[in-house]
């Protein structure tokens, strides 16, 4: 029986090992990077808020002009298949549409190409050690690059273009910090590799509306807070005003809330977990046991 228990594959309707999953060398997904994809987690065995995640997948499709041949319920059918032969009960389960080869020698026309469709599942990934998590992590504003303005590369459509976010990693990682944040090219927070960004004055949630993806679990985010009394603003956020702010964290797929405890040189909530931050990581793990929100993968 074939071990799937490192992750899973599914392409072309066949479940494999992931790490036998391939593309071609000349699939437009790698060499032009043209791809949409979303991540959905899966924990305790069941996929949180999965109709959500694949109907925004669906939204960047249609965005991007992919054609993969599969409906809401194809793709739901395809990634639950894979993670019930992974048998893995907590996963970062990918969905991706990439833009295929182009059958007709020498064109360069993007109509041409074969759209397809495949996913993959790994043990549930969390951006940022939980131990580390708790007590608050560390950010690296990027100084070499600013975000892709949104008018090149459409932030609300889940993109391989990381250019920008693989530049920034390596001047946090050089500089001793966790992970790393982006501004736009104006001065204003967007996002970071993987995650958004708020901000807490007092009993004010902010987060971009710019420049960033509208993640799921941003929308968990500003769903939770208003269960929490909390108001909440998406705006465009000066990096002046982010300075200001009683405490920061962050929101992924990989991990839910994460508390954010320095920024460059700056402290908040005296170095370390702020409380707003600790209660919405709390609820998150509460919210991701509802079984409103849950799909069982078996």
């Amino acid at each position: 029986m074939t071990d799937l228990s490192k992750g899973a594959a599914w392409m072309g309707g066949v479940i494999l090992p992931i790490s036998d999953a391939a593309i071609p060398v000349t699939d437009w997904g790698l060499t032009h990077s043209d791809i949409a994809y979303d991540v959905v987690p899966v924990w305790r065995g069941a996929f949180f808020r999965l109709d959500d995640y694949v109907a925004r997948f669906i939204a960047s499709l249609t965005a991007g002009r992919y054609d993969i041949g599969m409906d809401h319920a194809a793709i739901c059918a395809a990634l639950t298949d894979m993670v019930a032969a992974s048998g893995l009960q907590d996963a970062y389960v990918a969905m991706v549409a990439a833009r295929g080869r182009n059958p007709v020698a020498g064109s360069r026309d993007p109509r041409d190409c074969t759209n397809h469709f495949y996913a993959w599942c790994v043990p549930y990934v969390h951006i940022v050690k939980p131990e580390v998590a708790a007590k608050g992590t560390s950010v690296w504003i990027a100084k070499s690059v600013r975000r892709i303005p949104a008018d090149s590369v459409d932030p609300k459509v889940k993109n391989y273009h990381w250019g920008d976010f693989t530049s920034g990693p390596f001047e946090a990682k050089d500089n001793g910090y966790e992970t790393t944040l982006l501004l736009d090219h104006e001065g204003n927070v967007t996002e970071g590799p993987g995650f958004n960004v708020f901000a807490v004055f007092g009993d004010r949630v902010v987060t971009s509306d710019h420049g960033v993806l509208h993640g799921i679990t941003r929308r968990t985010v500003l769903d939770m807070c208003a269960e929490a009394g909390l108001k909440t603003e998406t705006r465009a956020l000066p990096l002046d005003e982010f300075w200001m702010a009683d405490e920061v964290f962050l929101s992924s797929s990989g991990g839910g809330v994460i508390p954010v405890a320095r920024i460059d040189d700056r402290h908040f909530s005296n170095g370390t977990a702020g409380p707003v931050a600790t209660d919405l990581r709390a609820r998150y793990f509460d919210w991701i046991m509802r079984p409103d929100f849950r799909t069982p993968v078996a």
